[in-house]
């Protein structure tokens, strides 16, 4: 999965376009972080998270997770017996001879031949038509991306064919990537799938793109850590079916320990499927790091990229939804004027939502 997905971020820089995004909003937001570079620390050269403590990192992860699971109110600060039966099950599945990625759902087989075709430059728009035409998510999928605010016409776009015209190769090639790696969220799935799954799709969105805007001037590969931010969560999320089959409603699910020890149990799968898909060993290094050290001096150059870019993401999302404030002191102290150019820049995600994945090109 990964080789593919390497063509097809370089394929798309030759010609200009930024192919890491999964939706309108993110796309919009990668071409702008493409061609908007982040200012440069004026006041320190550190990289932040040398100077955001331990205890700034634990108060938003324990926020985070409680925000995850409605939890806020949990009366009990250790597992109950709903919590305990669920996490001896993931154990049973993290020890497992399965990586893990049974319990992710397959790509579907007709995306790769949608690669092939829009990397070859053959772009036959009848052809592309009748093979997308054979997959119900990327026929709602592509419909649905050419009718967004980024691309829409002014009037709906109910056909195949008329919604390839207007995403174009790279509106496609970003599409398509998006669909291999999105969690598609089944509408009849458990109650906590529902609701949570949602939510940890949003914050590797914007980790992935954090990532990206952090690692300028930083001796990493953009796609990797762009990768390592948008896959870091598939192990948490492939756990919610867990959740889902073994709590009975009777007993609450969220308390500290049981997010920590959920946590520890996502990093274990997320690093698993990551290395069934043959993503490279820096990735999945950075994402099984986040749990050793919160300290990035003794972590890995896409570790610490990924520490900060977690950090980041998670305190805009929450700011989003009004749980905390951005500019409070006890979270933003201690970033560098990079990191915090970073953190406004994910704020501003609905103001560059407007502008096409080709970097601010009109239609």
């Amino acid at each position: 999965m990964y080789d593919w997905l390497r063509r097809i971020f370089s394929d798309s820089a030759k010609g200009g376009a930024t192919a890491v995004a999964s939706r309108p909003r993110v796309a919009a937001m990668a071409a702008a972080a493409s061609t908007t570079p982040v200012p440069a620390p004026a006041r320190t050269a550190h990289f932040a998270s040398d100077s955001v403590t331990s205890m700034q990192r634990d108060q938003v992860d324990f926020i985070f997770a409680s925000w995850l699971f409605e939890a806020e109110s949990h009366p009990d600060l250790f597992t109950n017996g709903s919590e305990d039966a669920i996490l001896a099950a993931l154990d049973g599945v993290v020890k497992s001879n399965e990586s893990g990625a049974h319990l992710v759902r397959r790509m579907p087989g007709v995306i790769p031949q949608l690669l092939q075709s829009l990397r070859s430059g053959d772009f036959a728009g009848p052809e592309l038509a009748r093979k997308i035409s054979s997959d119900l998510v990327l026929v709602a999928e592509v419909l649905r991306l050419a009718n967004s605010v980024a691309y829409s016409t002014g009037k709906p776009i109910t056909s195949i064919d008329h919604a390839i015209l207007v995403l174009g190769q790279d509106g496609l090639r970003q599409l398509i990537t998006s669909v291999a790696f999105k969690p598609i969220i089944n509408l009849n799935s458990g109650s906590f799938t529902r609701m949570v799954a949602p939510r940890l799709w949003a914050q590797s969105e914007r980790c992935a793109l954090a990532n990206r805007l952090l690692a300028v001037e930083e001796p990493v590969e953009p796609l990797e850590v762009f990768l390592a931010g948008l896959v870091q969560n598939v192990g948490l999320t492939v756990s919610l079916r867990v959740i889902d089959k073994l709590s009975d409603g009777r007993q609450p699910i969220g308390s500290p320990t049981f997010c920590n020890a959920l946590a520890s149990y996502g990093r274990t799968l997320a690093h698993n499927i990551g290395s069934e898909w043959h993503f490279p060993e820096s990735v999945m290094t950075a994402i099984h790091e986040q749990g050793e050290n919160k300290r990035s001096t003794n972590l890995s150059p896409v570790g610490k990229v990924l520490l900060m870019g977690n950090y980041l993401s998670k305190i805009e999302l929450l700011s989003r939804h009004g749980v905390v404030d951005i500019d409070d002191p006890h979270m933003v102290d201690g970033l560098s004027d990079k990191e915090m150019a970073c953190l406004h820049q994910l704020t501003e995600v609905e103001e560059r939502e407007w502008v096409t994945i080709s970097g601010g090109n009109s239609r």
